[in-house]
């Protein structure tokens, strides 16, 4: 500052000082002139909106300041490979992805299991999160806030430092992110790849609210194969509501009723009511002293017949378990209006049957999560998750959620709607501060 107000003073006496001395003063202010731009261009720190993209970081504005600051290109965190069911997959993929921006890393591309790991040990399928999801499309929507690299990116695949993940009730959600912590700097961080191994990430403590979930969820795009293979099955559905629709037409112009036409709409229905579910669900009721969690077909069929404001006729669209295609009962004792459909009546099978459980349950998914009504149970993974990804998106489209006409509402039918036998209305708390209540169920959820 001294020698800035020193050119100052020499300009305003006349300059007496030589050409040498011009030129240091022209270096000052040139000087303080990008000091000035960059204070002004370049923010000192995130947490006020919006991603700026600087030499090796991408600095995050938005999304839980506290954990980390950006996602560094240099380095990595590799997780063991996920398996389970294709929700506690996602639910796994999504904590595994937190982890990786909580330690300020590239999560290189794990791998998921095609196969159920706990009942087909002998079948276990490892396949490529790229076989199931888009790997661009991942990164392009969640730029800044988590990013997903392959092995091809490291420059030296010997520099790994391997983490031991904790376990047992001494292993506490404190020391687990103490260890995080720990690993996230010093001679720890120095290392280009960390290896995290032990159990699998949907056994890991959660220290993430239900929003960061969500927005890796958003980011999970099905290949082209797999969501080509789900708007066929949708295209059969709203192909029958049009055939029962063309009917009704006809019927209404014979007797001389000129109503516009109304698409119908397609209700899915994730119907658990098969043994092993109903022995597991009976247990648990037990242990939290409660009556809202098994719903028999009878109950099921009862509620979806009684939500306020459907109309029908209506196509049911019934998500059930492969052991349940070969009992037909599941079709019988609708009432007049409601028109169940399953895969083998809708003549869809042969398009499941192609591939292995996890693309069948993906195409399953994709189809409920884009009726036009959802009804499930709220201690269903499966379920918990389409609300969780139709709360999120009418919250993305500024959509009132408890107006009266709703678009995509959703319903538990484990939980009866006041005196009228009807589901209870089903949308997802966005300010959880973990994932608790999704990832095992819950029958405190917010109605409207």
């Amino acid at each position: 500052m001294e020698l800035l107000f020193n050119c100052k003073l020499s300009q305003l006496m006349g300059g007496g000082g030589g050409t040498v001395k011009s030129l240091t003063c022209k270096f000052v202010f040139l000087l303080v002139t990008l000091l000035i731009l960059r204070a002004l261009l370049v923010p000192p720190s995130p947490g006020f909106g919006g991603v700026v993209e600087w030499s090796n970081f991408v600095y995050i504005r938005n999304h839980s300041p506290s954990f980390g600051i950006g996602v560094r290109q240099d380095k990595f965190l590799e997780v063991p490979q996920i398996v389970w069911g294709l929700n506690n997959q996602k639910i796994a993929f999504a904590r595994a992805c937190l982890t990786a921006r909580r330690m300020n890393r590239i999560l290189l591309m794990p791998s998921l299991s095609a196969s159920l790991f706990y009942k087909e040990i002998n079948l276990l399928q490892p396949i490529s999160f790229d076989k199931v999801f888009q790997f661009d499309k991942f990164n392009q929507l969640c730029s800044g806030f988590v990013q997903l690299g392959q092995y091809s990116d490291l420059s030296n695949q010997t520099r790994v430092l391997e983490m031991q993940k904790g376990s047992g009730r001494k292993w506490t959600l404190e020391r687990d992110l103490d260890q995080l912590r720990e690993h996230s700097k010093g001679e720890f961080d120095e290392h280009e790849v960390i290896r995290i191994v032990g159990k699998n990430p949907f056994l890991w403590h959660d220290h993430w609210p239900v929003k960061d979930y969500a927005k890796v969820f958003e980011c999970l795009v099905l290949i082209d194969e797999i969501g080509q293979e789900a708007d066929r099955v949708v295209s059969r559905i709203r192909a029958v509501g049009r055939e029962t629709q063309s009917n009704n037409e006809s019927m209404e112009l014979d007797n001389n009723d000129s109503s516009s036409f109304q698409p119908l709409p397609y209700v899915a229905v994730h119907m658990r009511v098969e043994i092993d579910w109903m022995i597991h669900c009976k247990k648990l009721e037990q242990r939290l002293n409660t009556n809202q969690i098994c719903s028999s077909k009878k109950e099921i069929m009862e509620r979806v017949s009684n939500i306020k404001g459907l109309k029908t006729p209506s196509v049911v669209y019934l998500a059930v378990a492969d052991k349940l295609l070969q009992n037909s009962s599941v079709l019988e004792g609708w009432e007049e209006g409601f028109l169940p459909y399953e895969k083998n009546k809708l003549g869809v099978d042969g398009i499941y049957k192609k591939y292995p459980y996890l693309i069948q349950s993906a195409i399953d998914y994709e189809v409920c999560l884009r009726a036009d009504i959802f009804v499930g149970n709220s201690f269903s993974t499966f379920s918990t998750l389409i609300v969780l990804e139709r709360t999120q998106k009418m919250i993305t489209m500024g959509i009132n959620m408890c107006g009266k006409d709703v678009r995509w509402p959703s319903y538990a039918y484990n939980i009866q709607q006041g005196e009228s036998n009807g589901p209870m209305r089903w949308v997802t708390n966005m300010s959880h501060s973990t994932l608790q209540e999704i990832s095992y169920g819950t029958n405190h959820i917010i109605s409207c």
